[in-house]
């Protein structure tokens, strides 16, 4: 047998529930290895037919969607022809939501951890590959940071991919210069107070409701693929007047640090998960 490996193939950008914190973003690095006997060119598998391959099967079960403990304690589903509804009770308040079936990933296990997403896309992914291939092993893993993170989970309903999914999210650096010097007293200070945030555009809001006593924001959206909706904890969500585009997202964080600090100038480098984002100043 022959192994072949293919590090950083792709990122992983998704959501998931989390019985104690709630809605969390997540971004992982994938790395995969497969096992096999080598076929006619020599190869266990092509390179150049890896990447695509494997991509395909991420970008349609896990990537840019909700991932779902199904055997969880806290979940109550109910399932259409058309969408899924959820309840999931958290130690921060209640999540509802509700959407196609295709915005969520349902794992067979009664919490989300790395090691069962790994299993279920190294039997996911095994289901594709050719017949020599015997085994195939992932890796997922989050990018190594120096400095203050955070993650936020958004919805894009004006995007034409899967970023229109009410619930998908990232986990993200944050960079600023202060005066042309890094602040990482105001980096400190963004992460905190985005700590497993939901950013939701102001367009998308509905009403604030109570569910068990705990104040709750209600988002409701028509998108290409269906209707979504998020009820969540309002301790747990920031309304933006724009669309929660990474764009958006630089802007607001310049704006929030120059309304503390008037005579200041800020840079923002804001990170959309691993090794992109975009710039604003203020």
């Amino acid at each position: 047998m022959a192994r072949l490996f293919v590090e950083e193939l792709t990122v992983i950008d998704c959501a998931l529930l989390d019985a104690e914190r709630g809605l969390l973003g997540e971004s992982w690095l994938v790395d995969l290895e497969l096992e096999g006997e080598l076929d006619v060119q020599g190869m266990v598998f092509d390179f150049g037919a890896v990447k695509p391959a494997v991509k395909a099967v991420i970008d349609t079960t896990v990537d840019h969607r909700l991932l779902v403990p199904a055997m969880a304690d806290g979940l109550r589903l109910e399932r259409d022809e058309v969408e899924t509804r959820l309840w999931f009770e958290t130690g921060a308040g209640e999540i509802f939501h509700r959407s196609p079936h295709a915005a969520l990933c349902l794992l067979e296990a009664s919490a989300v951890k790395r090691e069962n997403v790994e299993a279920y896309l190294a039997s996911a992914i095994h289901a594709v590959m050719p017949a020599n291939v015997a085994a195939v092993d992932v890796r997922l893993r989050e990018e190594e940071i120096t400095g203050p993170t955070y993650r936020y989970v958004h919805g894009l309903r004006q995007h034409a991919g899967n970023c229109q999914r009410i619930a998908h999210g990232h986990r993200s650096r944050i960079r600023v210069l202060r005066d042309g010097q890094r602040c990482e007293s105001a980096e400190r200070w963004l992460a905190d107070c985005w700590r497993d945030i939901y950013l939701g555009a102001r367009a998308d809001f509905r009403e604030e409701t109570e569910r068990h006593g705990v104040p709750h924001f209600r988002f409701q959206y028509q998108a290409p693929q269906g209707e979504f909706e998020l009820v969540i904890p309002r301790a747990r969500c920031d309304l933006l007047d724009t669309e929660s585009t990474v764009e958006c997202i630089a802007e607001h964080i310049a704006a929030m640090l120059k309304g503390r600090e008037p005579e200041a100038h800020f840079q923002v480098r804001a990170y959309e998960g691993v090794r992109k984002g975009a710039i604003a100043d203020a």
